[in-house]
């Protein structure tokens, strides 16, 4: 019942953590664990059950002594919970593991100072095997709580079960599946104990990755020789100076177990020389791990009685060592140099591999040996039989030649140690040189590539994950079946699609000799004997085995293409890695510049077949190294000699090609290439480029193309660049289809000015054109005018005149507002009322001064039928946009009444009817006392004296605004025939109108330093105007005595007083007696 409470919990009971003190408090444990854990709760049969007995497990170790350790861990539970680990496999399954590492974890954690109880934990979990194979995984984390002590024998204990393998301690057992299968091989003790092999290299090698700064540096340097020796090396004669030949095998050492401690070894040779650890100060005055190891391996060969290599070296092999030897001698002379350490490690790393596959191999260490010595600036030795042939290929090229063999292989060891030899070399790169790297990259050129072999690394990853893997085989049959059906139904959907006309034409006539196909006539015809029906099958039979053959073999050739090509982008992908340490670590470098059109051609590639992860991984790559390493980097080539020519063709190109790119991303990626061209142009101040563009422009007839000011120091050819974009940009302009954006042109704009001062006319001249290039052209003006940088090209007189020019454009465009029919010309009024608004707000800021008169009217004459189609889709954003250019221009939007609102009460009505349907009104007695008014008198009636006649009587403040759109200056938007008051500016037709703000600042100073204005001003608070100027320029109204007073007690109303309510009250019953 415990169980089943806590089983969506997944945690301990109380009861049973409490039994299980009390049975140790008693000294009853070892009955307590057999009879109510191994012969009570196990034997239930139930998952919930079970799971508690691994919690208990669990649970117990931190409270049991060593000896109750033994009981435990090598009893039934621990072997449920192994059969548990082996066959929890599926996505779905409740796995137990991690929560039992957390408590192996925790035990481990809390006894640091107890060794002895560490070691046999952890001993015992590795015990735990299903045919010789651990159920613990080979990276377990909880070593990293072992104490120093308990690790040396922890790591000990795996070395001795490699060379000896005790099989009868072990747990080992074997799930249902694997028992009853009938190959007695999987049986066998050999079997158990290579599984069990490869397992414990890899563990050695995990714990190394997993604690090499925490472990002693003794313990992992025999961990690394321990790897080394029995990858590479056989046992002769054992010899005290070599610890390893004294440990004999109890099973021999298979192939497969050398061949995963092989991998292995790599592995840790990565993890030691990646994070930099030095060996101890005994080891050669601190020389790196790999150089160590060398020396290990040299005393190996050395000593030829007593120990041999796996694969015999030859003398030319050996010889090859030596040499490598005596080079690593000379590179410690120039030890202070940082390209002669990514040599040594270069050195190392390939003599390493020597023993590995010693005929690869060994010519690479020679013409590493020869690149090196050229490099550091000796002279290689020749033999005097030998001439010298003037066209050996510089060193660089070679070495390229080895990194980009290297990098074929299935190694990231190798990789890495590619990338940093590179990185010192790059320096030196030769045009030839960096062609072998872009003979890789190019799609069209690598197809058929053979000079670089691609090894696959599948063997050696399926070798590398043997040691999590269990060879059942039938664990997980139903998903094997289930592939195996998916497998079945792609077969026949190629069978279909495999047979042929040929294949269709044999059958026809087997069929026919056989008298199987009969013609029209075949009803009369007899049935086929007994030997004719045999002769047909067996005809038929071997028709259909040869064509299964025909299919096979097309299908193997459509595998063998498939995995090529995967290996060749595998290959390519590695490739890239040198491209981004050069665009890196040399940006100056002209040899760049080369790389722009080969990215390029991969990125179109792989956007129009990305279908595959790797075809995504290489165009990711591609991407990143184009666009953040090359284009947005800070430094580029300041020296370009004569490629100036060259380059701006190349500009020209790239600009032609990104406007017929199928979609606008490819085009980006070559606009942005073209961008960075542009760059190192304009960067470059070449005085060759500089003379021979001024014999040009002196040749020409208009003096207006010599370049002035910072343009004249440069590479760049303004006037060629300006025709290859303003081509560019008519196209866009014009073309439907474009793969070009606004996006582009304006990051053209912003980083390149003066170009764009040239491009503007093109873009003012399409403002009046047909509906789409109308619509675009105003998108990039919007935001072309709002850059700073684009103003700072301009004088200012010139900048009027364009403003001007727009400014007419946009007008011509809106003496068809409101007339839109389709929704490209409704996107058209929109971009050009926004283009007004922008032209507005720049005039605002520059305080230009435009002529008006003319906008204002064909925006006042154009109301009308935009209030036609107040009610069409779109229609409220075109109207915001509008009536936010005629507030520009001084003409308030008309404020509509609310549906539903109320009426403004008559003359004729009476004031006491009016109490009486508000409710809770106060009676008279508690009414305040009528005030005497300061300013102006109140009639008998109650009703203020009016200071003008032309203004209607107060009726409080919601009526008040109510009434507002009643004004006749305002009904409908459009200026008043009234004269303006008395103190607003007019402007005759002649002169051009200004914004408002400018106004302001042209009054009088008493009418903007707080001055005694005219008694008709509110105080604070902004009245509606009564009367436009000619020109759309609002002037101000007079107001009522009424209104000065309430202006004067605005602090009465709005204070927080018991009588507010009152005085507010009184203040109504005055307006609505005064209006009767």
């Amino acid at each position: 019942m415990a169980a089943s409470s806590v089983k969506k919990d997944r945690k301990l009971p109380a009861i049973a953590l409490d039994l299980l003190r009390l049975a140790l408090k008693e000294d009853k444990f070892p009955q307590f664990w057999k009879e109510v854990v191994e012969q009570g709760l196990l034997k239930m049969q139930f998952w919930p059950a079970s799971y508690l007995c691994f919690r208990l497990l669990g649970a117990a170790l931190p409270l049991l002594t060593k000896e109750q350790l033994q009981l435990v861990l090598r009893g039934d539970v621990i072997r449920h919970y192994g059969e548990h680990v082996c066959t929890a496999k599926l996505p779905k399954q409740f796995k137990f593991a991690p929560e039992m590492e957390d408590y192996v974890g925790t035990f481990l954690e809390g006894c640091q100072d107890d060794p002895e109880r560490q070691l046999a934990v952890l001993v015992a979990f590795s015990s735990v095997t299903n045919q010789g194979l651990p159920v613990a995984p080979t990276f377990w984390r909880v070593v990293r709580f072992l104490s120093p002590l308990a690790l040396q024998g922890y790591v000990a204990w795996l070395r001795d079960m490699f060379l000896q393998p005790d099989l009868d301690s072990l747990v080992d057992f074997s799930t249902n599946n694997q028992k009853k299968a009938q190959d007695a091989s999987l049986h066998v003790p050999e079997r158990a104990v290579s599984r069990l092999r490869k397992w414990i290299i890899f563990r050695l090698v995990s714990i190394v990755d997993s604690l090499h700064l925490e472990m002693e540096e003794a313990l992992t340097a025999q961990v690394a020789r321990f790897c080394l020796f029995h990858a590479f090396f056989v046992t002769k004669k054992p010899t005290s100076q070599i610890p390893e030949t004294k440990q004999p095998f109890s099973f021999p050492l298979e192939s497969q177990a050398r061949e995963a401690a092989s991998s292995a070894f790599f592995s840790l040779l990565q993890t030691l020389s990646t994070q930099l650890k030095q060996a101890p100060d005994q080891t050669r005055g601190g020389q790196p791990w790999t150089y160590h190891l060398v020396q290990f391996a040299d005393l190996l060969l050395n000593h030829s009685h007593n120990v041999t290599t796996v694969t015999p070296f030859s003398a030319q092999q050996r010889q090859a060592w030596d040499r490598m030897l005596q080079t690593l001698k000379e590179l410690e002379a120039h030890s202070s140099e940082a390209r002669a350490a990514a040599f040594q490690h270069l050195l190392l790393l390939v003599g390493i591999h020597l023993l590995k596959s010693p005929a690869e191999s060994c010519d690479l260490l020679g013409d590493i040996q020869t690149c090196i010595r050229k490099s550091l600036g000796e002279k290689p030795r020749r033999s005097r039989t030998k001439a010298i042939d003037p066209q050996e290929p510089p060193w660089v090229e070679v070495l390229v030649e080895i990194l980009l063999a290297l990098l074929a292989q299935p190694s990231h060891l190798m990789r890495q140690m590619a990338r940093s030899v590179f990185g010192h070399i790059c320096s030196h790169l030769t045009p030839r040189a960096l062609q072998l790297i872009l003979d890789v990259l190019n799609p069209e050129t690598s197809e058929d590539e053979d000079h670089v072999v691609v090894t696959d690394d599948s063997d050696e990853r399926r070798l590398k994950g043997a040691e999590d893997k269990s060879e059942d085989g039938k664990d997980n049959r139903s998903s094997e079946s289930e592939e195996e059906s998916e497998g079945e139904e792609s077969e026949e959907e190629e069978r279909d699609g495999d047979v042929d006309q040929g294949f269709r034409e044999q059958l026809m006539s087997v069929l026919q000799a056989g008298k199987a196909l009969g013609g029209e006539d075949s009803e009369d015809e007899e049935e086929l004997g007994d030997e004719a029906m045999m002769a047909l099958d067996q005809s038929l039979a071997s028709l259909f085995a040869e064509q299964k053959l025909r299919v096979q073999a097309r299908r193997d050739e459509k595998n063998k293409l498939q995995k090529e090509k995967a290996l060749r982008r595998d290959f390519q992908i590695r490739v890239l890695d040198l491209v981004e340490v050069l665009v890196t670590k040399q940006p100056e470098n002209a040899l760049v510049l080369e790389l722009l059109e080969p990215l390029l051609s991969i990125i179109r590639r792989s956007l129009r077949s990305s279908s595959s992860k790797q075809e995504q991984d290489l165009l990711h790559k591609t991407a990143r190294i184009f666009t953040h390493h090359l284009c947005r980097a800070r430094r580029y080539c300041h020296d370009l000699g004569e490629r100036a020519e060259a380059l701006h063709a190349q500009v020209e190109r790239l600009v032609q090609q990104a406007g017929r790119q199928p979609d606008s991303p490819t085009a980006l990626y070559h606009f942005n290439a073209s961008l960075y061209l542009l760059r190192v142009l304009k960067g470059n101040t070449a005085e060759g480029c500089v003379r021979e563009t001024r014999e040009k422009q002196k040749a020409g007839t208009d003096p207006s193309a010599m370049p002035t000011g910072p343009q004249a120091a440069s590479c760049l050819d303004l006037n060629l660049v300006t025709r290859v974009y303003s081509s560019a940009l008519s196209s866009f302009l014009t073309k439907r289809n474009s793969p070009l954006t606004v996006p582009m042109f304006l990051s053209l704009f912003s980083r390149h000015p003066l170009l764009c001062k040239s491009l503007l006319p093109i873009l003012v001249q399409h403002v009046t054109g047909p509906v789409r290039p109308r619509h675009q052209a105003c998108l990039l003006l919007q935001k072309t005018l709002s850059m700073r940088e684009v103003r700072s090209c301009f004088e200012d007189p010139e900048w009027k005149q364009l403003m001007g020019q727009v400014l007419a454009k946009v007008t011509e465009n809106l003496r068809v507002l409101g007339e839109a029919q389709t929704k490209a010309e409704h996107q058209q009024a929109l971009s050009s009322l926004e283009l007004l608004n922008v032209l507005f707000r720049t005039c605002k800021q520059e305080k230009l001064t435009l002529d008006l008169t003319v906008l204002l009217g064909v925006l006042q004459g154009q109301q009308q039928s935009l209030q036609q189609g107040a009610h069409s889709t779109g229609s409220s954003r075109l109207h915001d946009l509008y009536w936010q250019a005629m507030k520009t221009l001084g003409v308030q939007r008309p404020k509509l009444e609310k549906k539903g609102a109320k009426e403004v009460p008559s003359a004729t009505q009476s004031p006491i009817s009016k109490k009486r349907k508000k409710k809770g009104f106060l009676p008279e007695t508690k009414k305040r006392k009528k005030r005497k008014s300061e300013d102006g008198t109140l009639a008998e009636d109650g009703t203020p004296a009016a200071t003008g006649g032309s203004q209607p009587p107060s009726m409080g403040r919601k009526k008040r605004k109510r009434t507002k759109a009643k004004v006749p200056a305002q009904a409908n938007g459009t200026p008043a025939a009234k004269s303006p008051a008395p103190g607003t500016p007019t402007l005759s037709p002649s002169t051009p109108a200004k914004s408002p703000e400018l106004q302001k600042k042209n009054q009088k100073p008493s009418q903007v330093n707080g001055a005694p204005r005219s008694p008709v001003e509110p105080a604070g608070q902004k009245q509606p105007q009564k009367a436009l100027p000619k020109k759309g320029v609002l002037g101000k109204s007079p107001r009522s005595a009424l209104a000065r007073k309430k202006a004067r007690l605005s602090l009465v109303i709005r204070s927080p007083s018991l009588l507010q309510s009152g005085a507010k009250k009184k203040k109504a019953q005055l307006r609505k007696a005064g209006k009767s």
